[in-house]
């Protein structure tokens, strides 16, 4: 009977491979700060071992990732090959909805300051126009 070793590794070496941070003191401040939840517990230490399957909810600065961890990493790598340490399982971001979705757009009068010379000539022309 074989068994199989299941790979682990240091959360903040992970999110340092996976590019997720730019510096392991980043990463290891993330988590000290309760930043991280690995399969939805909260974790304070950095040298929790994560394995393959773990799923992460990270809270970044503007944006909250949810993770799962799909392989490990003996090096920090180029960014396409840190993409395949993971799936990204997090919500799509919310659509923007305009006021004026439904509604035709009216084009914006833009107030450019004192008219021109020859703008005042055309408006006195209308108005003695309107007069007769």
């Amino acid at each position: 009977m074989t068994e199989t070793k299941q790979v682990k590794q240091r959360i903040d070496k992970w999110l340092w491979h996976a590019r997720i941070v730019k510096t392991r003191s980043l990463a290891q401040k993330l988590v000290a700060g309760g930043k991280v939840r690995v399969d939805r517990n909260k974790i304070s230490s950095a040298s929790f071992q994560v394995t393959v399957g773990n799923v992460l909810t990270i809270t970044l600065e503007r944006q909250v990732k949810v993770l799962e961890v799909a392989g490990m990493s003996d090096r920090r790598g180029p960014f396409s090959e840190a993409q395949t340490l993971y799936k990204d399982l997090s919500p799509p971001p919310p659509v923007k909805k305009s006021k004026q979705t439904d509604e035709v757009k009216q084009p914006l009068i833009r107030n450019e300051g004192r008219p021109t010379k020859h703008q005042r000539k055309e408006a006195i022309k209308i108005k003695r126009l309107m007069q007769e």
